[in-house]
């Protein structure tokens, strides 16, 4: 493992190399609770919204690991080494954004989420990489957490901004195959802030450039034939996968509960709301929107706090604990039928979303080698995404066959999952790997 001296970073230099993750999480945000709702608007059926949700699994189970890949044997003095990748991520997931309320038909829309979630996946996992790479370990978990709490506020701004513009500017009957006007706006501050934060961050913070060892490998890799070069990322992730530290193994089991749980959250909250509160589906929609902004305003101001607790009880704990919360809070959803007291239970969905984007990353930095952070942060990816593969290609015969196509079972069945994950998190210890 190759070992580099880094800089201690002060809170604005940290600061200033996460903003990116406010546009991307705002992306994320609107893909959580405004695509589903555009998919309804425009005639799906609510058991076809998890095959609707297959792109992000699939571009991120090829795209993440493979990007990371390329990235680790990538410099320029210029552009640097993760720049180039989520800059260009960043441009794609804007014009797509921008194009996503104009989608005339329920196949645009579906195409467009294809199209942007390779941009973000583009951006994630370099970014992600970027600030392992310039952080020492002693403030890897600020670094991490510091990025959650750009997660939280993204998703925070992007929900906000939906049940606020449905307020203002909504209003009216709704018109079968058509997107309402007041979502366009959501849509286009997001296109803004995608490029905008990528470009604050990429034009604050500069990377460390590769050690002598590091560039004759980069050297080396970029004197192969173009073949042996477009094998490489394959080659990396393969021989990478093979050499995976048993930590990441144990973490694959909680992800694979985890992130099944989560997409069943956001595809069948806003229908959840039809069936509960007895709500249309833009009424739905706003409500799911408030339910994410509570959960990231609890977020951003809890991610930094966590720091000093899984300094003080270890990460393991704390997440362990937070998963158990979030279990909690999507079992008593279903059970409470006033739309301001089921905003409560969020509070612990909060804390919860800010341990997983957050002690995961922090946990897995530490112990993975430096010129291989790019794939490994992209097979991270990859144990999300295929949970959220298999949740997609499994649980629309679940909900229709098992589940009675109620969506207030599945609020149950996600929660039951979150159960399972916060017991394996027990069996996470980072000090195996040392």
């Amino acid at each position: 493992m190759i070992k580099i001296t880094k800089p201690r970073l002060n809170f604005w230099q940290i600061f200033n190399m996460n903003v990116g993750f406010l546009g991307i999480q705002y992306s994320f945000g609107l893909q959580q609770s405004a695509i589903n709702p555009i998919f309804l608007f425009l005639g799906a059926a609510e058991e076809i919204l998890p095959i609707l949700n297959i792109a992000g699994p699939v571009t991120g189970l090829i795209v993440q690991p493979i990007i990371g890949a390329i990235s680790d044997k990538t410099w320029s003095p210029k552009w640097g080494r993760r720049k180039p990748f989520f800059l260009i991520g960043a441009i794609m997931g804007s014009i797509c954004l921008f194009a996503f309320p104009l989608s005339p038909a329920l196949w645009f829309a579906v195409g467009l989420l294809w199209i942007l979630d390779v941009g973000n996946n583009m951006a994630m996992e370099p970014y992600r990489a970027f600030v392992g790479d310039k952080l020492p370990d002693s403030q890897l978990s600020i670094g991490y957490q510091m990025q959650s709490l750009f997660v939280g506020a993204g998703i925070l701004l992007a929900n906000a901004s939906i049940f606020l513009f449905q307020d203002w500017f909504g209003g009216g009957q709704e018109v079968e195959g058509t997107i309402p006007k007041w979502l366009y706006y959501s849509f286009f501050i997001g296109s803004f802030l995608s490029i905008a934060t990528i470009l604050w961050s990429v034009l604050k913070t500069p990377e460390i450039p590769p050690s002598d060892e590091e560039l004759k490998e980069i050297n080396k890799h970029k004197s192969l034939p173009f073949i042996e070069r477009f094998k490489m990322p394959f080659v990396e992730i393969s021989h990478a996968v093979k050499d995976m530290p048993k930590f990441m193994w144990r973490l694959s089991a909680v992800y694979l509960f985890q992130w099944y749980a989560l997409f069943i959250y956001w595809q069948f909250i806003t229908p959840l709301f039809r069936t509960t509160l007895g709500f249309d589906t833009s009424q739905a929609a706003a409500q799911a929107a408030k339910m994410s902004t509570t959960y990231n305003v609890v977020t951003a101001v809890v991610a930094l706090i966590l720091v000093p607790l899984t300094f003080k009880f270890g990460g393991k704990k704390i997440y362990a604990l937070s998963l158990f919360g979030t279990a909690l809070a999507l079992l008593a959803i279903p059970n409470i039928t006033d739309p301001i007291y089921v905003l409560f239970p969020m509070v612990l969905f909060g804390i919860g979303w800010a341990a997983m984007m957050g002690i995961p990353y922090s946990m897995v930095s530490k112990i993975v080698p430096q010129e291989r952070r790019g794939v490994y942060m992209g097979i991270l990816n990859m144990m999300i995404v295929i949970p959220m593969g298999i949740q997609t290609l499994s649980f629309g015969p679940i909900f229709k066959n098992l589940l009675g196509g109620n969506s207030v079972n599945t609020m149950f069945f996600a929660g039951t999952c979150f159960v399972i994950a916060s017991i394996l998190a027990m069996r996470l210890n980072v000090k195996e790997e040392d």
